[in-house]
């Protein structure tokens, strides 16, 4: 169905990810993941080799790059009908993505990086601009908001606005309200609820709520990979608000969902 929205599957080519960090580390099964991600229905692909898990520690851009650029590549040549993205808050490690054959950059840090905002407005790829308050080390130590989506709005579209003003289009840009990163646990699926509002002011919106702890929170399951029915939960609620695009580990349970509830909507 065309009106799906965009899934983006996750390749991780970390030790340390909160779900399947170690999994894929060799280039060989890491370009097979995301090969088979693609034929369950991902249209992108998303590469990361930071974890940005609550408290991680940061990595080098040597070694990020060195872990990213070989499974991008190979992700390009093997996948070529995919959208290969990358999952940094580096622009060295994004301009060496880009040139390895990238499409996207998926910035967690929204633009912190000072030379990132002209290497994606130069570059024509597409940016995903994420908030998260602090650092993936540091962000879950202070989680308390006056107006949380206030907050959120106001650093998304500063940053968005900021990208315009240097030539990039509208259309180019796309903004994540950043489930999980620096928020209470509680405080989550009112993001996911919250998607109309940021859609309103005219880009596309993302969210990944995929295997996060606050759907183990809600459901009571512990362990991040046996929460596929709660992201799948979560996913269908984000689509049913207008996300998107839906960043998720589960591609096909995720796509078989939204047929079915898509084709009810649609009825």
């Amino acid at each position: 169905m065309s009106d799906l929205p965009v899934l983006m599957g996750i390749v991780n080519v970390t030790p340390d990810s909160f779900s399947d960090g170690g999994v894929y580390n060799s280039v060989r099964a890491a370009v097979a993941h995301g090969h088979r991600l693609f034929e369950e229905g991902a249209q992108w692909l998303d590469v990361g080799g930071e974890s940005t898990r609550p408290g991680a520690e940061p990595v080098s851009p040597s070694e990020e790059m060195r872990r990213v650029v070989p499974v991008i590549e190979g992700l390009v040549s093997a996948v070529p009908n995919a959208i290969v993205s990358v999952d940094t808050r580096r622009a060295v490690v994004a301009e060496a993505a880009l040139n390895a054959g990238a499409r996207i950059v998926n910035d967690v840090s929204a633009l912190d990086d000072p030379p990132m905002a002209e290497l994606v407005a130069s570059r024509g790829a597409q940016v995903v601009l994420m908030h998260m308050r602090g650092q993936p080390k540091t962000m879950q130590q202070k989680t308390q908001y006056v107006d949380l989506m206030g907050e959120i709005e106001t650093h998304l579209l500063e940053r968005a606005r900021r990208l315009e003003v240097m030539g990039m289009a509208r259309d180019r840009i796309v903004l994540d309200p950043g489930v999980g990163f620096g928020k209470a646990l509680e405080a989550n699926p009112s993001l996911i609820a919250a998607v109309p509002r940021l859609r309103g002011h005219g880009y596309r919106v993302l969210i990944g709520a995929s295997r996060k702890r606050f759907i183990g929170a809600l459901t009571g399951v512990g362990v991040a990979s046996e929460r596929v029915h709660g992201s799948v939960g979560a996913a269908l609620a984000a689509a049913a608000r207008g996300a998107d695009i839906l960043r998720v580990h589960d591609v096909a349970a995720t796509r078989q969902a939204l047929q079915v509830f898509m084709a009810v909507e649609h009825a």
